[in-house]
């Protein structure tokens, strides 16, 4: 468990720095596109505001998107004492606790760092799982808490958000004719309009897998987590199974905040999109989470 932890932290990070790469040398190329090199400063700022916004804003965009209302002890006593064990048993403060009215089984965690974490669950979720297999889930969650997921991943969806952004922004202006003519020092260079085209339009399919990449990789950190919060990785295992076999995603289910959730949440789409959502999918096969978490309970 604690060499696939460190695995994964590991390469999460090489993935983040390639992020940060990636948006600078686009931005950078863009203004060289327009003829305007000094505008990579304003860009700059720009992203780093939006990701500002999206680290403070994450949480609350993913409550009401999903619909989502906190619940006291009293509305489910079982679901909220097993967050309050879980909490104390990992050193976490106690988040607070959602419920969403949604009849596919799933669950995620947000907010910026442990103080202000929230978790929540559908209401589909509850009946279906045993109660070592909720521990299963409710720990997954915990997990990406504890190692701060919930924050890394709200920077990394503000960077895919900016790299499309600058690329709308680039195709509207070389369409229009740049920023300015050639007397005020904006002249367009051809050569460069060519790359940046190019570049408006992989940069955005590069920066959708990196961050898939970088998302299936914080699932596994967090399954090896939560299967060492518990000590019983069969839990989760057992729920992601079931989880897997509802055949429907959620009724309101969002791209934007797919990756925050244990599960997919787009599941039973057909034909094309069902291809695409497959191949942009933010989780790993379920079957190899599974496997991985079977592999660990072997190895106790």
């Amino acid at each position: 468990m604690y060499s696939q932890i460190a695995s994964n932290k590991r390469r999460s990070v090489i993935y983040a720095l390639g992020f940060v790469v990636l948006v600078g040398a686009f931005g950078y190329v863009i203004t060289l596109a327009l003829g305007r090199p000094g505008f990579f400063y304003p860009i700059l700022i720009f992203a780093i505001a939006y990701a500002l916004f999206s680290y403070f804003g994450s949480a609350k965009l993913a409550i009401m998107t999903s619909g989502a209302r906190e619940i006291a002890k009293a509305d489910a006593p079982e679901l909220y004492r097993i967050v309050e064990n879980l909490s104390i048993t990992a050193g976490l403060p106690m988040p607070k606790v959602y419920i969403i009215d949604d009849p596919s089984p799933n669950a995620f965690a947000t907010g910026r760092d442990p103080q202000h974490a929230v978790v929540a669950v559908t209401t589909g979720i509850l009946p279906l799982l045993e109660k070592t297999e909720l521990e299963g889930v409710l720990a997954h969650e915990l997990s990406h808490v504890g190692n701060y997921d919930i924050r890394f991943m709200a920077v990394i969806i503000a960077l895919v958000s900016i790299i499309s952004l600058l690329a709308d922004l680039f195709l509207r202006l070389s369409f229009w004719g740049g920023m300015g003519d050639d007397d005020e020092g904006g002249g367009m260079n051809p050569v460069m309009i060519g790359i940046g085209i190019a570049g408006a339009i992989l940069a955005p399919i590069a920066a959708a897998l990196l961050q898939m990449a970088i998302s299936r990789r914080r699932e596994f950190l967090a399954d090896a987590s939560g299967a060492l919060l518990t000590r019983y990785p069969e839990g989760l295992a057992g729920a992601l199974e079931k989880i897997e076999a509802y055949p429907q995603g959620m009724q309101r289910a969002s791209s934007a905040t797919a990756p925050l959730y244990i599960s997919n949440t787009l599941k039973g789409r057909k034909g094309f999109a069902q291809g695409i959502s497959k191949l942009f999918s933010t989780h790993p096969p379920t079957s190899e989470r599974i496997k991985r978490l079977r592999e660990m309970e072997s190895q106790q």
